[in-house]
């Protein structure tokens, strides 16, 4: 009789999947003294009091029971009040909002609704990761679409003409981008808009980094005409109200999607945390100013880090959303993985390497400016002391 074999009742499919390379410089850091990281996209602000206040309030309430499915009715109406008022998009609260535990699974649950063994889901890259693994675990297969810096790291009408198949079955569109900052102006979306036409092919729409727009305003893809009936919106409250921690998103669009969705969220979480639906209900309502004062100074954050990149020598495209630079590190003749190694090693400083977010993302770094001027001041002092030895 054979011994019995642990490793061998693991998933072949979940073996092969990578873990994040966003987290392994972070656990490096974590242990190291005097260390700054710039490798986590987590804003450094905490969570406005009066959010705090009403999740404290609800639990003093006693307000610690299962919600609908769906969420809060107030909390979905609230996400369609604020929808409307902001990008003039109209959803149903009862039949197409279905709140999720954080973004990430409402990005999941949307591919495992509609993806079937081979059907292709077209990704532009770099961009997050989560996007690939949840394609490979609903058995569908990832198609990467790689953006370029010359292009502002935008996808272009030609390239999404280029790799459509009879198999794509969904396109992913994740703008403002992590790790590049780039996003989509209307006219872009609008060329995006003429290439589906005609095709039955479904768009997920991930705009969790939608407020954090420095140029332009932000076009949700739904408002695009044509697009409304194609397309699940992803968003939450992480990035724009510095609610990480609460674990707290949500996704509209079709009223048949967001049934499926809600079917696979009713037996994998059944709801999301209702602590946090009443934080997010104070968020959506009282939380505008909060937003503007934290954009203002991600946007000086931002123009700091771009020009420290610059005066070091390296090529670092503006981004124009999110908080993340994605400077080229080409001219050191290291890989992105080695450049954050040693970064990390010789200057205490975490980076993420561009290729964790696709093999496109080879020749970059990512770094986010979520982080405090001082941070950001500092890294930028060691990091050019660094990058002047190699270049």
């Amino acid at each position: 009789m054979s011994p019995f074999n642990i490793e061998a009742q693991i998933s072949k499919t979940v073996k092969e999947l990578p873990p994040s390379g966003i987290r392994k410089f972070f656990d490096i850091v974590s242990e190291m003294k005097d260390a700054i990281s710039l490798g986590v996209g987590e804003p450094d602000f905490v969570t406005p009091w009066n959010v705090r206040e009403a999740g404290i309030y609800s639990l003093e309430k006693g307000q610690t029971y299962y919600t609908s499915n769906s969420g809060l009715k107030e909390l979905r109406q609230e996400i369609t009040y604020y929808l409307k008022r902001k990008y003039g998009i109209s959803y149903d609260p009862y039949e197409q909002v279905v709140v999720t535990v954080g973004g990430s699974e409402a990005i999941d649950l949307m591919i495992r609704s509609i993806i079937s063994n081979g059907d292709e889901v077209l990704i532009p890259e770099p961009s997050f990761v989560c996007y690939k693994p949840c394609t490979v675990l609903a058995g569908g297969v990832p198609v990467p679409i790689v953006t370029r810096a010359e292009d502002d790291f935008r996808l272009t009408a030609q390239q999404l003409r280029e790799k459509i198949t009879a198999k794509t079955k969904l396109l992913i569109l994740p703008f403002p981008n992590n790790p590049t900052g780039a996003i989509m102006s209307r006219a872009d979306l609008e060329s995006i808009a003429e290439v589906l036409r005609g095709t039955n092919i479904m768009v997920l729409s991930d705009e969790i980094y939608g407020e954090l727009t420095y140029e332009g305003e932000h076009t949700p893809f739904s408002a695009i005409p044509d697009m409304y009936e194609r397309t699940v919106i992803v968003n939450g409250f992480s990035k724009a109200y510095a609610m990480t921690g609460w674990r707290l998103g949500y996704a509209v669009g079709p009223k048949p999607i967001i049934a499926a969705m809600t079917k696979i969220h009713q037996y994998a979480i059944m709801c999301a945390p209702t602590t946090s639906q009443y934080a997010a209900i104070e968020a959506l309502k009282n939380c505008d100013e909060d937003i503007i004062h934290m954009t203002k100074e991600y946007n000086y954050r931002r123009r700091v880090l771009v020009e420290g990149f610059r005066k070091m020598g390296l090529d670092c495209y503006e981004p124009r959303g999110a908080f993340y630079v994605f400077p080229s590190i080409q001219k050191t003749g290291m890989t992105s993985e080695a450049f954050c190694r040693r970064l990390l090693e010789e200057e205490k400083v975490a980076v993420v390497p561009g290729t964790a977010f696709g093999e496109s993302g080879e020749g970059f770094v990512r770094c986010s400016y979520a982080y405090s001027i001082q941070n950001i001041n500092e890294a930028v002092k060691r990091m050019t002391r660094f990058v002047r030895k190699y270049i």
